[in-house]
């Protein structure tokens, strides 16, 4: 794998003019401990934003998120658990935000997620920054198990954005992955697959010190269309 990651790396330096060219399109690491001190608020509006922004245009979402945030009571978790079925019923019409019921329950069930972690760790962030960096998919895992339509992309997206140090199983990065002799699937979505890409994004960050982040980034940008570095300085917290 050691040798496979440098093949990439070769690729996308020479796709963006070279190892500094490369470097700057890179994102800073990002340091999970800092997780610690973020609100339970700011967890609940993370997970929620993302989960609005899955199969939808994502400009919408965020032109309408003040609305979001007057609508779901700026996102306190301790506010939100004692609301009633009525206020929950009325966010269905509500026009500040995308009317989409199974996404605002998604909402109800999170906010009891985030607060029940809250009690148990102190703040949910707090569990974030604890949670072994080595161990991301476990981690998807968990918040698909125990949260509300946070599986798959949606939870990576959620981990990315909130600033857990995270690499997107996108479908460019899979293919640098497959090309660099790591074994998956055609789907790449079973328990497997999964282990095999943590073990491969694992030993590469071992190797190269590079973050998890930055290793998924160089292999976004070894396949796939070749973007201008203009565009993907715009896309640099989005998806790879």
């Amino acid at each position: 794998m050691a040798s496979g990651f440098a093949a990439l790396r070769a690729r996308a330096e020479k796709r963006k003019g070279g190892a500094a060219a490369l470097a700057a399109l890179l994102p800073e690491a990002a340091d999970n401990a800092a997780l610690a001190t973020i609100p339970d608020d700011r967890i609940l509006a993370g997970m929620t934003r993302r989960i609005f922004c899955a199969g939808f245009v994502w400009r919408v979402i965020e032109q309408k998120w003040p609305g979001f945030e007057a609508a779901f009571l700026g996102f306190s978790p301790q506010r939100l658990v004692f609301e009633p079925d009525e206020f929950w019923e009325k966010l269905a019409s509500d026009e500040r935000i995308v009317r989409y019921g199974a996404k605002i329950a998604a909402v109800r069930e999170n906010a009891l997620f985030v607060s029940r972690i809250a009690k148990e760790r102190g703040s949910f962030g707090r569990l974030l920054a604890d949670w072994p960096a080595d161990d991301e998919i476990g981690l998807l895992n968990f918040l698909s198990r125990y949260g509300a339509r946070l599986g798959g992309m949606t939870g990576q997206y959620f981990l990315r954005f909130i600033g857990w140090d995270t690499f997107i199983l996108s479908r460019d990065v899979l293919a640098a992955l497959r090309e660099a002799g790591v074994p998956l699937s055609e789907k790449a979505t079973s328990k497997r697959d999964l282990a095999a890409a943590q073990a491969a994004f694992n030993a590469w960050a071992k190797e190269t010190g590079l973050s998890r982040g930055q290793l998924s980034r160089v292999c976004a940008m070894s396949a796939g269309d070749n973007y201008d570095a203009q565009i993907l300085r715009e896309r640099m917290h989005s998806e790879d």
